[in-house]
């Protein structure tokens, strides 16, 4: 049996076209699960701006999955866009992007991370559980929403 393709996670920029039709698959869950006002996606310029760090795993080439950590001022990051393509679920890349997306804010000096999330993504909120986040209240600019879950992890 051959080896299997490893997976290479690296910062990108999120302007290039495959990256924009998974950013589009993401945005077709999301708004299939809950209301516009419910979801709090960012696009592709938020993106790129400069506290923005927009990372992709890449298998082959071909791209498998993102996620963003936006770097503020105060020592907090968040992260923003976590997805992994239907087929490369399972795979523990998930976990991967998520480490990676830890390296990166406490390399930038967080000393918290947080993130929003949704209800019904239970997969992603088990991953954010055993990563070792715990629920918190809304925070930033959310509102309180009975459709999301807000959680944060203090950096090391």
């Amino acid at each position: 049996m051959p080896e299997p393709i490893p997976v290479i996670i690296a910062i990108e920029d999120p302007d290039q076209p495959e990256v924009r039709e998974m950013l589009a698959a993401s945005d077709a869950y999301m708004n299939a699960l809950y209301p516009a006002d419910s979801n709090h996606l960012v696009d592709v310029s938020a993106l790129r701006s400069g506290n923005a760090r927009f990372m992709i795993g890449r298998r082959g080439g071909r791209c498998v999955a993102c996620g963003a950590v936006f770097i503020a001022t105060d020592g907090t990051a968040e992260i923003k866009r976590m997805w992994v393509e239907p087929h490369a679920r399972g795979s523990g890349l998930g976990r991967r992007i998520l480490a990676n997306i830890e390296m990166v804010a406490r390399d930038e000096g967080a000393e918290v991370l947080r993130l929003e999330t949704g209800i019904s993504q239970v997969e992603a909120i088990s991953l954010y559980r055993s990563a070792g986040f715990s629920t918190i209240a809304a925070f930033g600019e959310y509102p309180p929403d009975p459709l999301s879950i807000f959680m944060e992890k203090r950096l090391e």
